[in-house]
């Protein structure tokens, strides 16, 4: 008996450290029967642990926080890995497409903070991207927008990644650097 507590203990020891969660948006939905109209709720929530992981769940219920808790649950089932450049911005610029919705993601120097728009900035915080600058293009709906931005962040690429795909190293991918410097040198030398 005390051995089933023990590992119900380390379970719960295991869930997820600390997830911010951001509530994007609420919808009030009608469906007409009978007797009137009957209320609903669909709730979209964005889910993170600020150090790269981040996912995006809806939910539908008669009341808000029911909404909220379905919302939430699912965006914890749906969460996703982004590598982030020394933990705080993209590693390139990507444009991330769904439906209507297009977004623009730029990679940002230390300092400039999030330049972003209503639902995208919820994602980029609970991400724990703090330099970003974004555009969304095409449609301005939030499901849209969130799609979009989890569409291009999926398919940022980290240098290392690709280098071991290559079979290079990362200096390769990356443009050598010293032979650059090193020209430069030769250049002011003369």
């Amino acid at each position: 008996m005390a051995r089933n507590n023990e590992r119900r203990d380390r379970s719960a020891e295991r869930e997820e450290p600390e997830l911010l969660e951001k509530l994007v948006g609420i919808n009030r939905v009608a469906k007409v029967v009978k007797g009137g109209r009957r209320f609903g709720f669909a709730a979209l929530v964005v889910v993170g642990d600020g150090k790269g992981r981040a996912g995006f769940g809806t939910g539908k219920a008669r009341e808000v926080p029911e909404a909220i808790r379905k919302a939430t649950e699912g965006a914890k089932r749906n969460m996703v890995r982004i590598p982030l450049r020394d933990g705080r911005t993209l590693h390139h610029d990507i444009k991330g497409y769904y439906g209507a919705g297009k977004v623009l993601l730029r990679a940002a120097q230390a300092g400039t903070g999030i330049i972003a728009g209503g639902p995208m900035r919820a994602v980029f915080e609970v991400l724990g991207i703090q330099d970003i600058v974004a555009k969304s293009i095409g449609s301005s709906n939030p499901h849209n927008m969130i799609k979009a931005t989890f569409s291009a962040l999926e398919h940022i690429q980290a240098p290392r990644s690709v280098a071991q795909k290559r079979g290079k190293r990362v200096a390769d991918v990356l443009g050598k650097r010293e032979d650059k410097q090193a020209g430069d040198d030769a250049v002011a030398a003369n």
